[in-house]
């Protein structure tokens, strides 16, 4: 007899890194994520199968993701990394054991350890799954161990948008993305950032009242059914933020909202929402803090490898946490039968609290109950080096020792068992306070009436070719110019200015794909396109290479009846 049902939601995203820099920023993040979390994801997912396991994750990969992790120079530029990455740590073998360097015999067994660790990378990535990781992906999914979600097509910040054709833009070419990459379209989405606004009312140039949807009835017309949010926004209370849970970025000055009354509603099932027949699924708070939170969670234990220290030779982490409060110059070294070991100690646990949870969720309710967790993928591998593992092994036990909890995909879910209620949900993010200061604050806010400025003259140039010219240069400066305001969008931009995590990067970044855009609008405004800057600009911005400019053509807006608004039906 089941106890309820688990989803385990993975949200995968990198900004456009495609020729834009390598490291410290730029394309040599895209294969860190690569080495580190998503060919071991894909491994474990594959290794499962064969188990006769299917995994049931639900793996969001965002359009702009999708894009590079298909894109030919990036295939070819993760191999060149891969093979950087052998000759440097085949120097540490050769260099250890050193007797006049401490514990150099067990750094020789961790250098052999990455070399093994990297060539059978190479060698996954060359020979098991040809370079093309999409292609793998979509393999498992219709095998039916995962489920694909979409986004925005580049993560672009849903609610600040001005206009509604530039938001549906994000959400129907990020689906035709997906269903072009993947073979069919996306049943969920992950919204950017968690962000979500309700519909509202306002005055018009005309001088009426008009009504601006919420975000909910973009996604419907995109076919999507459903989204996840964060525990905050369904139960109420304190907001993420107010933990500040941000050590890592610096001390950001913010002003937190109120803790909102709770609610009486819980995150042991999904809702619809009120505008749309949309679900909505929120985060178990318990059961997700327990995995990414660095301070009580699983992946602040001192076994665990440590990420910010490198050797200053070969760049390879050969070094464990020790402890939080441990400096980095007297980090132990790593050892990882020990840091495995633990995993076996964490997904025993995991797999415990997830069934207790459900469990006394049945005995004070009587009925069953959903725990979703959703987490960045990154977190998982890159960031938490065992954490691939980690998944791998709560499937497993999942299958093997727990048969009363029905894992699921999010998509299953909604469809055996389909929300009951509908909510409404506020204004939210994942971000400080809960609210939209990250992406909207005295750093960023430059940035809001240029990006409002491109959606405004990019609806105004479709719309003056309601159809696909002859010109066929015409026709590539128009969408390459719908590729230049999606990717000036990127809610990344001003994410990594408010963190300071690369202030500059994320500036200089922001203004290429604004100076990009201004010159081909430009240039199409003038007649006087030069094919050969269109050709240079399309060599370096190459994504979503079937767009058609003319989702951007201006939505008409309804003006409000004098009546009372009413809601779109909901599911039967």
């Amino acid at each position: 007899m089941s106890v309820g049902q688990f989803v385990f939601m993975l949200h995968s995203h990198l900004p456009y890194y495609r020729k834009a820099g390598m490291w410290p920023f730029g394309e040599e993040n895209l294969y860190e994520c690569m080495a580190e979390t998503y060919v071991p994801l894909l491994n474990a997912i594959s290794e499962l199968y064969e188990e006769g396991i299917k995994a049931k994750l639900t793996v969001g990969i965002t359009p702009i993701l999708a894009e590079q992790l298909n894109d030919e120079h990036l295939q070819n530029g993760f191999v060149k990394y891969i093979d950087a990455q052998i000759t440097a740590v085949s120097k540490d073998l050769e260099r250890y054991p050193d007797p006049k360097v401490a514990h150099s015999q067990h750094l020789k067994y961790l250098a052999k350890y990455y070399f093994d660790l990297w060539n059978k990378l190479r060698d996954d990535f060359v020979n098991k799954y040809e370079k093309n990781l999409i292609k793998y992906f979509k393999k498992y999914q219709d095998l039916g161990c995962i489920e694909i979600t979409t986004s925005g097509a580049t993560h672009g910040f849903s609610p600040l948008l001005a206009t509604d054709s530039n938001l549906n833009a994000q959400f129907k070419v990020g689906q035709d993305t997906t269903q072009r990459l993947f073979g069919k379209k996306a049943m969920g989405a992950w919204l950017p950032e968690c962000a979500y606004r309700q519909g509202y009312e306002y005055v018009g140039k005309d001088g009426k009242k008009h009504w601006r949807p919420a975000i909910e009835v973009t996604l419907q017309n995109n076919d999507i059914h459903y989204f996840f949010t964060e525990s905050h926004v369904i139960e109420g209370g304190n907001s993420i933020g107010n933990r500040r849970v941000i050590g890592m970025y610096g001390n950001i000055e913010y002003i937190p909202l109120p803790d909102r009354p709770k609610t009486g509603y819980d995150t042991y099932s999904a809702y619809w929402l009120p505008d749309a027949q949309v679900a909505v699924m929120g985060r178990n708070d318990r059961a997700g803090y327990q995995v990414w939170s660095a301070a009580d969670g699983y992946p602040g234990d001192g076994c665990f490898r440590e990420f910010h220290k490198r050797d200053d030779k070969s760049g390879m982490h050969y070094w464990r946490i020790t402890s939080p409060t441990t400096d980095l110059g007297d980090k132990m070294l790593y050892d990882p039968v020990l840091a495995f070991n633990k995993i076996n100690e964490n997904s025993d646990h995991y797999t415990t609290l997830i069934y207790h949870l459900l469990n006394d969720y049945k005995k004070a309710t009587g009925k069953e109950g959903l725990v979703m967790v959703s987490f960045d993928t990154e977190l998982f591998g890159h960031w938490w080096f065992e954490g691939v593992e980690f998944i791998k092994q709560v499937i497993k036990k999942f299958n093997q020792y727990i048969p009363d909890i029905e894992r699921m995909t999010a998509g299953e879910y909604i469809t055996k068992y389909p929300p009951k209620e509908a909510i409404q949900i506020p204004e939210s993010s994942w971000g400080q306070g809960g609210h939209f200061y990250v992406w909207q604050n005295h750093l960023t806010e430059w940035m809001w009436p240029i990006i409002h400025s491109c959606e405004k003259r990019m609806s105004a140039i479709a719309d003056k070719y309601p159809q696909i010219p002859e010109d066929k240069l015409l026709h590539r400066a128009l969408n390459q110019l719908s590729r230049e305001n999606l990717l000036l969008q990127s809610s990344d931009w001003p994410f990594l200015i408010t963190t300071w995590q690369a202030k500059d990067y994320a500036t200089d970044r922001f203004n290429e794909h604004v100076d990009r855009f201004s010159l081909i609008a430009d240039m199409i405004e003038n007649g006087n396109i030069d094919d050969a800057k269109l050709k240079e600009i399309e060599s370096i911005d190459n994504c979503f290479p079937v767009i058609d400019y003319r989702v951007y053509q201006s939505i008409t807006e309804g003006v409000i009846p004098q009546q009372e608004k009413k809601l779109a039906p909901l599911y039967e």
